[in-house]
């Protein structure tokens, strides 16, 4: 199994020798991405696991051409993604919302269930 890194510089070839690199744009290619992830919808609610699969590597696929077209490393953008939420504290709801800890849950544990 190749490396993302390894992966994401075939897509990029692949994409350089059918010309989408550098005739698309990385607005044709969020464009693309919405399409994608419109599939991606249509996977999750028919439970197609096969479809599932498919969608999440094609919306891979136009994120990584439309970060090339616009001269974006995509592994830096996920880095400084994962950097930026590293150290949030929260949870998740049971309405499937999640809610950050704040400075005032820190210093008065139990704040939200007083009355």
């Amino acid at each position: 199994m190749n490396s993302y890194r390894a992966t994401e510089m075939q897509v990029i070839q692949w994409a350089q020798d059918r010309q989408i690199i550098p005739n698309s744009t990385p607005m044709a290619q969020a464009i693309k991405t919405k399409e994608e992830v419109g599939e991606l919808f249509d996977a999750l609610m028919t439970k197609d696991h096969a479809a599932l699969r498919d969608a999440y590597g094609d919306i891979l696929v136009t994120l990584i051409i439309g970060a090339a077209l616009a001269d974006v490393d995509l592994v830096d953008c996920l880095n400084d993604a994962y950097n930026e939420i590293k150290d949030r504290k929260g949870h998740l709801n049971a309405a499937g919302i999640f809610v950050k800890e704040t400075a005032l849950d820190q210093m008065v544990p139990n704040a939200k269930e007083t009355p």
